[in-house]
Order: C-alpha cells, then structure tokens, then sequence
C-alpha cells in the first residue's frame, strides 16, 4: 500500500507534464507533434517543461537538470510518516550539488515559480537565450540569482532588457562574475524597476564604480527604484568611493548601500561622509536647479490657464530630501522598513511613492554666496566595514550624522575593521549616536553577515 502512494505522485507528475504539451501543442498526447521552432514554443510558465523543451530546440547537450524546491509549509505527511514532497525534495538535494538549475515555488502549483539561482556552471549562449525567452512567462518571479556562472557583458545587457518584461522581478543577485566592460551599470537603469541588486565579488573597480555611480543620478537621470545595492568585495578605491558619493547626491531612492571589503581609505570616505551632512551646490547644478525652476512654473501657468482655481489650491512642491512625503512621515517609514533584517522585506512595506528632483528641495538656503542642499537624508544603512579608513574622516562623519538630526538619514552605519582603534573616542561617540537611531535595537555592532559584506 506504501509503496503504490508513493508511485501515484510520480504517475500523476508525468500525466501532468504530458497535459501540460499537448496545451503547449495543440496535441493530444497520443498524437505526434508537429515540427515546432524555437521562436515557434509557448512557454507555460512551468520550467520543469520548459526549460528543457526550449534546451532540446536548440539541439543542446549535456544539459542542465532542473531542480525544484517545493515550499515548506505545503508537505502533508502521508502513511509511514513520509511526506510525498519530502521524496521529491531528498532527490533535489541531491542534485543540487550538481550543475542545474534551481527553482524555489511559491505553492504547489509548477507554474508559481519565485526565484531561480545559477550557481558554480558556465551559461553558455544557448541557456542564456533560453532563459531569456523563458523568464517573462514567470508570473510570480521574485529574484534571479547567478554565482560563478560566466556571464558576459553582453548577456547582463540582453538580461536587464529581459528583467523588464518580468512584472514582479524585483531582485537580481550577480556574484563572482567578472565582466571585462563592468556593464554591470545596465541593472540601474533609469527605467529599471528592480528594488534589490547584489553585485558582490565581481571585481568592479574604480571604472566600474564610476558607471554605476552615474546610473545612480546625474543632472539629467537618477534611478528610482532601487533600495538596495551591494558593492561588498569589488576592488573599489578612493577614486570609486568618490563616483559613488557623486551618484549619491541627487539620488532620492537608495536606502541601503554596502562598500564593505574594498580598499577605500580617507579620501574616499571623506566624500561618503560629506554627502550625508549639507554640500554646497556645483555652478551645474545651480543652473540645472534654475531650469527645473523655470520649467515648474511655466508648468503652473499652463494649468492655471487652462483651468482657474484659487491660488491656495495651488499644488506645493514637497521636500526631496527623502521621498515625496513629509519629513516626519519619512523618518516613521524607515524605522518601519528596517524593522526586518533581510533587505528583500524593504519591498513588501515600501509604498509607491513620486520622487522629486532634489534640486527643487524647499529646503535649499543661500548662504555666503553659494546654495546649500541639506544633503541625502534618504540613505539608512551604510556599511564601510573591512575598509583602509584611519581617524582622519571620523569627525566628518560624526559631524553629517549629527547634522541630520531627527528628521531622516542613516540609522546604521557600519565602520568597523578599519585602521583605527575600536576605542577611538570619535568612534565610540558615533557608534553611542547611531545606538540612539538603530530601529532593530540598541547595540550597533552589525551582524556577522554585515561584517562579510552583506
């Protein structure tokens, strides 16, 4: 009786994989199937028939094994105290030592995928043109992961063309791949809608940084989407940390920022800090603020005159020093989005919101001649630890953080295994200040995944 519960499962798997063709077809599984093509297939949004049959019309060999993880909390226990997920599960694991692909399901259904990894084998051209047809019909596709596995500059370019036709892609992971054009700038698009991107251990470099810190806003563009970025063990130095702090000065989306683990030193902890706490604005911005300016209020006038109303129902242009909301509003919404550890929660919480260009902040002043922006009070985390930094630009960061007050900014800063002593008094009285903000508890100290890099 044992043994023909555990036989149904797998008879009603190959039923269901052959249903699933003969839909894909117009077949009957007793029919022979018409010469198809590549471009010719329909995926189902199953990967377990798809990836598979896409591979075979491609004439591939040695092909990968698809290895799917079902979600926890859907094993029913069945006789023997042997649940029939629990067998398809043990066989997974075992396999997932090997090269495949892994696919994790939101329930039970095989076309609720949410996340899939590559992990330690080469995508060649042929997978990437698999996956990259396969992916849109994901529906429920939360996160894409490759490690170690080879791709080229020209597949992250075909990729982020791709991740923009996945309604729910949000998070892409790329680690241990080294690209010769550091391309890696693609994924932050001004239009990209991803929300988390990791690019750990891919050699970045300071050339790499200064692509990414200019997709993350330049006068003319700035990302709006993206929370998190992980830069952590990228080779990146002081000239990087200063492109990266130029990105950081008109970009009103990212809350999370890790540089652990790279060779950055004073001078490039020296721009971070000054980002965080008010900067004068450059003679292209004052102009760029001008234009904006001008442009608003002919904007006005053009609504004005096409529909009169009282000039108190005007509409205000809010501060940009956080997202389009008040101040207050915007220091609740970040204790509330790091209450949870895992950045990949931030999503779930973070409304959708206008992000208003910084240059029209109402806070700007005029002082000695130049324009003051109160500076980026959207950044909650940032994390230096593993760096070159000395005592040198402590008190600069001491300074920014004080600067910004209760009103926004940081509520974690990350600084340790530096060159400096632990007791340093700037040190302690920076880490007693950040004790004060930190939504999560009161010991600033960061986990043993922060300190690696997370």
């Amino acid at each position: 009786m044992t043994t023909m519960s555990r036989r149904r499962p797998k008879e009603k798997k190959k039923a269901n994989a052959e249903d699933e063709v003969s839909r894909n077809t117009g077949q009957t599984p007793n029919e022979k199937c018409p010469a198809m093509t590549f471009d010719e297939y329909q995926c189902s949004g199953n990967v377990e028939i798809d990836f598979p049959g896409l591979c075979a019309l491609l004439d591939m060999k040695d092909l990968p094994a698809v290895s799917t993880k079902q979600p926890a909390s859907s094993t029913t226990e069945s006789e023997g105290g042997v649940t029939e997920e629990s067998e398809s599960q043990i066989d997974a694991v075992s396999s997932w030592s090997k090269p495949c692909l892994q696919v994790e399901l939101e329930n039970e259904d095989p076309i609720s995928a949410k996340s899939l990894k590559v992990s330690g084998w080469k995508v060649d051209e042929s997978t990437a043109r698999v996956l990259q047809k396969m992916l849109p019909s994901l529906n429920k596709l939360q996160s894409l992961h490759f490690w170690q596995a080879g791709l080229t500059d020209q597949m992250i370019i075909s990729l982020a063309n791709t991740i923009s036709l996945c309604s729910n892609l949000r998070t892409v992971t790329v680690e241990g791949n080294p690209l010769p054009e550091r391309s890696f700038h693609i994924l932050l698009s001004e239009n990209s809608m991803l929300t988390h991107l990791s690019l750990r251990n891919n050699q970045i470099g300071d050339e790499g940084a200064r692509l990414i810190g200019s997709a993350l806003s330049t006068l003319s563009s700035a990302n709006k989407s993206l929370l998190s970025l992980n830069l952590a063990f990228n080779s990146i130095g002081d000239a990087g940390a200063e492109y990266i702090a130029q990105g950081l000065r008109l970009n009103c989306a990212l809350l999370i920022l890790s540089l652990s683990n790279n060779q950055i030193g004073d001078a490039g902890a020296a721009h971070l800090a000054a980002i965080l706490g008010e900067f004068a604005l450059t003679h292209e911005e004052v102009v760029e603020r001008r234009k904006l300016l001008l442009e608003r209020t002919q904007s006005l006038s053009t609504r004005v005159d096409s529909n009169p109303s009282p000039a108190s129902q005007l509409p205000s242009v809010p501060s940009s020093t956080s997202l389009s909301v008040s101040k207050g509003e915007g220091r609740g919404k970040k204790n509330i989005m790091c209450k949870d550890k895992s950045n990949t929660s931030i999503t779930e919480q973070v409304e959708a919101v206008e992000i208003v260009n910084p240059l029209l902040d109402q806070s700007v002043q005029r002082r000695d001649g130049e324009l003051i922006l109160p500076g980026n009070a959207t950044l909650t985390s940032l994390n230096l630890a593993g760096n070159r930094i000395t005592e040198k630009p402590l008190p600069l960061f001491l300074k920014s953080v004080e600067m910004q007050g209760d009103e926004g900014g940081l509520l974690r800063l990350c600084l340790q295994r530096n060159r400096f002593p632990p007791d340093c008094e700037i040190y302690v009285k920076i880490k007693e200040l950040m004790a004060l903000r930190d939504p999560l508890n009161k010991n600033t100290e960061p986990t043993e995944e922060e300190g690696q890099g997370a």
